[in-house]
């Protein structure tokens, strides 16, 4: 028997519906962009974790210490993300299973239990990040203790999630609604850096290295990108949200969220490059290289930018962490019931997840440095993730019409190949480099 995900996942109103099906059947009389509507949301609530406080940390640091040098690696890393979400959203939509599901249907049991432990140790990771961003723009913002950010954090995280009984249309809004409160919020910053548009436009198109330090940043930035359960959990907001069956209306569907995936994924890679170029124009170009934390580039853009500077950026981090912390859970209830065919109450997965976060907070370890190491973390499901998918999509038994042609599958082969080598790197000089 199969178990249904949560409501704010799997099921869409009936309005919603007519309004898509009236889209696909061609006898809609609404104007472009209110046809596109009903099919936008699955892409960007996965894009929040392109722009989580991992990215923050991975982009402020490559900003700083090389300039515009590495924009064109946030660029490139984007497309790939971009490439490898689509594919999941095309699994949804063409077999109405998301790819934990088809894991747990296609490999042996052993496998099966092994992905899961080990993308439940992914989300944990993913979760610590979140959830420390969070605490530290609460810290940032009111200058409370960080121990009492994360109690703020959990309590805003519940009351996100407590959404999910009105339906999928309501977290969806609040979702959007707080990426596009990072989004303006680095517009702003943007702005107020004055950035060299010139140097800036050379540096997002010319690959470019400046030493094995760059190289290293640069697979970090990588590994902040790509994100194990953002791919898992497109392929579930896909599943079942718009069910259609005919070959045209399909066709028609899947090009509907290529729109969707493009638009959300596209304003993540310039909220992404804004982070670096904010860095870059603001620490580099004033010898600031040295810049390693959250809280040293929040401090010195104040007198460099201004108050108004610090608190745009405080408030961006605290959305992204409390947006990207609600997501991540998602994605582990997703994980679970797809692999398991089980189900724990969300408030439990919530608790259960940010107990290693408060860990960290008590303590007294470096955020910044848990947040690195907990994209490194990442790094280990990578290819438990990006195979299985580009293996599925790739089967015309399960694909139907939607099934890969051979060039998007070779393109999505070296993307896999490129990842997991850069991301093997990344382990290897994080430990013994």
């Amino acid at each position: 028997m199969k178990i249904p995900l949560t409501k704010s996942i799997a099921e869409t109103d009936g309005k919603t519906r007519d309004s898509a099906d009236a889209a696909l059947s061609g006898t809609s009389k609404k104007g472009t962009i209110a046809r596109l509507i009903p099919f936008l949301g699955p892409a960007f609530i996965a894009s929040v974790a392109y722009v989580d406080p991992g990215n923050f940390a991975t982009n402020i640091q490559s900003g700083s210490a090389f300039g515009y040098t590495l924009l064109w690696v946030i660029l490139a890393s984007n497309l790939m993300a971009m490439l490898l979400q689509t594919l999941s959203a095309k699994l949804g939509i063409a077999t109405g299973n998301n790819l934990a599901e088809h894991c747990r249907n296609e490999f042996s049991k052993p496998v099966v239990y092994t992905m899961w432990v080990l993308m439940e140790i992914v989300a944990m990771a993913t979760d610590l990040a979140e959830f420390l961003g969070a605490s530290i723009g609460f810290n940032l913002l009111f200058g409370v203790p960080l121990i009492v950010g994360g109690v703020l954090a959990a309590i805003c995280t519940f009351l996100i999630l407590g959404l999910e009984r009105y339906g999928f249309r309501p977290l969806e809004l609040v979702i959007t609604a707080l990426v596009s409160v990072i989004a303006i919020a680095y517009l702003i910053e943007t702005v107020l850096d004055k950035p060299d548009f010139g140097v800036l436009a050379y540096h997002s198109v010319v690959p470019r290295f400046s030493g094995p330090e760059s190289i290293l940043l640069a697979a970090g930035i990588l590994g902040a990108t790509v994100m194990p359960h953002a791919i898992f959990l497109h392929s579930a907001l896909t599943q079942e949200r718009i069910v259609v069956r005919e070959p045209g209306k399909l066709r028609k569907l899947f090009r509907y969220e290529v729109l969707d995936v493009t638009m959300a994924m596209g304003i993540a890679s310039l909220v992404n490059m804004a982070m670096l170029v904010m860095a870059a124009a603001t620490f580099f170009r004033q010898g600031l290289t040295n810049v390693g934390t959250i809280q040293d580039a929040y401090m010195t853009l104040q007198p460099l930018l201004g108050k108004a500077a610090g608190w745009i950026f405080a408030i961006s981090l605290l959305a992204s962490g409390l947006s990207s912390s609600t997501v991540g859970t998602s994605a582990g209830q997703v994980m679970m019931q797809g692999f398991l065919r089980r189900h724990i109450p969300v408030w439990l997965r919530r608790t259960i997840t940010m107990i290693p976060s408060m860990i960290v907070i008590a303590v007294g370890l470096d955020p910044t440095r848990t947040l690195v190491i907990s994209q490194v973390i990442l790094s280990f499901g990578l290819p438990f993730t990006i195979i299985p998918l580009i293996i599925f999509t790739s089967k015309k038994r399960l694909m139907g019409i939607l099934v890969n042609r051979k060039s998007t599958t070779a393109v999505a082969t070296v993307v896999a190949a490129l990842i997991v080598i850069l991301n093997v790197y990344l382990i290897y000089q994080v430990f013994l480099g």
